[in-house]
């Protein structure tokens, strides 16, 4: 399974803002919006970085509620891991893990942003894969039987 398989199912939607956004306005789309992170897109509408709950709690902690105030760019992740629509579901979860993160941006073949995917959609899709295996040896089981 690859991970193009897991935005067929949720779709290519990019909830993003600019690196000029302040942590309060992302703070309020994350809460509507009920994610957890947002890719941050150059003015040419390029990746610049990504913003997580992590990073706005992370601010909040070192500098108070003043922090709200501040912009992206002061807090984002620059140059996030990313993976490929042709990247294996095995891989991105492994990636995730190892790296301690839960979101990742998805490239294009022309390295042009094409969806973001989190740790929740690919345990999804595990699980999916799981379920339809076991039934498949279950039905493998009683045929034999």
């Amino acid at each position: 399974m690859q991970v193009r398989h897991i935005l067929q199912g949720k779709g290519h939607d990019i909830i993003a803002v600019a690196s000029s956004a302040t942590l309060q306005e992302v703070a309020r789309i994350l809460s509507d919006k009920k994610i957890g992170a947002l890719v941050v897109k150059e003015k040419t509408g390029a990746l610049a970085g990504i913003i997580s709950e992590r990073d706005l709690v992370r601010a909040v902690a070192e500098k108070g509620a003043g922090a709200l105030g501040e912009t992206v760019d002061n807090h984002m992740t620059k140059a996030p891991q990313t993976c490929a629509q042709s990247d294996s579901v095995e891989t991105i979860m492994e990636v995730m893990t190892v790296g301690r993160f839960r979101h990742v941006p998805v490239l294009d073949e022309d390295d042009r942003l094409c969806g973001m995917v989190s740790i929740g959609d690919v345990v999804k899709i595990r699980i999916a894969e799981t379920v339809r295996e076991a039934a498949v040896l279950r039905d493998y089981i009683s045929a034999a039987v």
